[in-house]
């Protein structure tokens, strides 16, 4: 037989689709979701394809739609508010064929810098589904490691002293001696006061601390090896470098599967313990979590108005703080004004919560933080110019905001709403005095000033 006649099979990567949260829809080819077609198309498999990524596209807050063109019956994905990663199955077998990955509208960078600078209070969320194609090198690493970080952080925090079994060869007896070893280690080399020893003692779990030190290891150098272009990746291998100080002299060893799987069926774990674990094996089965060395990664979303809501609610408090405000938010359950109604069928709407209020003497301010693109839009293209859909979502979420105002009896009122702006857009703006618009309405004795703000998306004001 011929030296060098065998080939090697490269595998085939799987489609990989991108769409821009609260973007434009894309359109689905058939070809990796449906076998061939006679003239093309979806055939009977459209159903059985949104059928198999209903849970998927729910996760991520996408929703499939059916178009006709000229080309015949077409699929498209219309991403909202979310970021984040899933599988896309096949309609024919159900199997992994593809993926989505929805970026978002301010880009990576800027989701990074508000992640670190609110200390990453909008954790992604992690789906139970399979791992996304190609999605370990579109998406940067802290997306996941920073929550992989915080968790095992977490763990490290929650880790109590409690009595496990340990063996140490001792020069005198404690528990149970060892004969077996005693006298295949011990006498054979003429070490008669050596006495291998089982006994419990009580301690930290260093089998599993060992494996923590490995997983941040692990971590740091990959988020080490992309800091150079990515200031948040810096940021969180130097917090793996403090939780690192916390584990000196601990030497580091790669968890197995069996290990993890012990310790989760030790009696009732706390949620810090299990999603500590849970870290644990995304690292050691290698989930996407370093820094694109992985071709594919977890699944997850991320809600971004959530996300713009922690970030308006930190500017908030710094500058209530340089006036003296005190500061309450709807994430508290600190600003809900319940609805009686008289008609039992309106229930579904039962309260009122403004995302923040600040209070200081007579004066009471309110802030709606919306992840909206509505001052930016205003400002390139004038209203006139403003799509009517656009121009609706505006006018309601000026009635929201006067809602709220009507519910506070104050001297002063201030209500505004607070949009994102990229960077860019923001310093324009701020030079021209043009980042915030108000308006004054005056009705029965109450002032209320309503203001539009735009805040720059992951930059510090």
């Amino acid at each position: 037989m011929a030296c060098g006649s065998s080939r090697r099979t490269v595998p085939q990567q799987l489609t990989l689709y991108t769409a821009v949260d609260s973007g434009p829809p894309i359109k689905l080819s058939p070809q990796p979701f449906a076998p061939s077609q006679r003239g093309g198309g979806w055939g009977t498999f459209a159903d059985s394809f949104l059928r198999f990524n209903e849970e998927a596209l729910s996760a991520v807050d996408v929703t499939a739609e059916a178009r006709s063109d000229s080309s015949g019956f077409t699929l498209q994905l219309r991403p909202g508010g979310r970021t984040g990663a899933i599988p896309l199955r096949s309609g024919q077998t159900g199997n992994v064929a593809g993926g989505l990955v929805v970026q978002p509208r301010f880009g990576w960078s800027g989701v990074g810098r508000v992640l670190a600078e609110t200390g990453w209070p909008a954790l992604p969320e992690f789906h139970e589904l399979p791992m996304v194609p190609g999605s370990g090198r579109e998406v940067p690493p802290w997306v996941l490691a920073g929550p992989v970080l915080l968790r095992l952080g977490a763990l490290l925090s929650q880790m109590r002293r409690g009595y496990q079994e340990c063996e140490e060869t001792l020069t005198r007896p404690r528990g149970r001696i060892l004969w077996r070893r005693y006298i295949s280690e011990s006498l054979t080399q003429g070490h008669w006061e050596q006495l291998p020893c089982r006994f419990p003692d009580l301690g930290h779990d260093t089998l599993l601390r060992q494996h923590i030190r490995w997983a941040l290891e692990r971590l740091r150098t990959d988020l080490i090896r992309v800091g150079q272009a990515d200031l948040v990746a810096v940021s969180l291998a130097q917090l793996s470098q403090r939780l690192l100080a916390t584990l000196a002299g601990v030497t580091p060893r790669r968890p197995r599967r069996h290990d993890l799987e012990r310790w989760a069926r030790v009696g009732l774990l706390d949620g810090a313990t299990y999603r500590g674990l849970e870290a644990l094996a995304w690292v050691e089965e290698e989930r996407g979590l370093g820094g694109g060395r992985e071709l594919d990664g977890l699944a997850w979303s991320l809600s971004l108005s959530g996300l713009w809501e922690a970030y308006v609610e930190g500017v908030a408090r710094r500058e209530a703080a340089l006036t003296g405000g005190e500061v309450r938010v709807a994430r508290l359950g600190e600003t809900t004004v319940p609805l009686a109604w008289s008609d039992p069928m309106h229930r579904s709407l039962g309260h009122l919560a403004p995302d923040i209020i600040v209070r200081r003497g007579r004066w009471v301010h309110i802030m709606d933080a919306k992840y909206k693109a509505h001052l930016a839009e205003l400002d390139h293209v004038g209203w006139r110019r403003f799509a009517e859909e656009t121009r609706a979502a505006h006018r309601a979420d000026l009635h929201q905001i006067l809602a709220y105002a009507s519910l506070y009896e104050a001297e002063e009122i201030t209500a505004t709403l607070v949009y994102p702006l990229r960077h860019e857009t923001w310093v324009t703006l701020a030079r021209q005095h043009r980042d915030r618009a108000s308006a004054e309405l005056v009705h029965g004795g109450r002032r209320v000033l309503l203001v539009l703000r735009g805040l720059p998306f992951g930059t510090r004001t």
